[in-house]
């Protein structure tokens, strides 16, 4: 019997690698983008209306950085929670797979 040519991996003892984080969100300007839209939003996701003192809200940007959206304007920040973030930007990234497809 041959030996295979690919070795395998356990998967229970490989670790992925660590999660590194854009540096553009930890500039001053990206914190105070956040702050302005989710005070605007009044603490509350803009899509489901959950209060952001029981759940984690994200300053999420309506158009993308990656689709051209501006950075830094406020009219470009919506605030979600995290279920709505995930569902937009999931969303997003298909729409982006689906462009690149065609």
């Amino acid at each position: 019997m041959l030996k295979p040519l690919v070795g395998t991996v356990d998967t229970r003892i490989a670790k992925p690698p660590p999660k590194a984080v854009d540096p553009f969100y930890l500039t001053p300007e990206y914190r105070r983008w956040r702050a302005l839209v989710v005070a605007r939003a009044g603490y509350k996701c803009q899509d489901c209306g959950n209060p952001g003192y029981l759940f984690r809200l994200y300053a999420d940007h309506i158009v993308e950085i990656k689709d051209g959206g501006a950075p830094l304007d406020p009219a470009n920040g919506r605030c979600r929670c995290a279920s709505c973030h995930t569902t937009k930007t999931n969303t997003a990234r298909a729409a982006r797979q689906a462009q690149r497809y065609r």
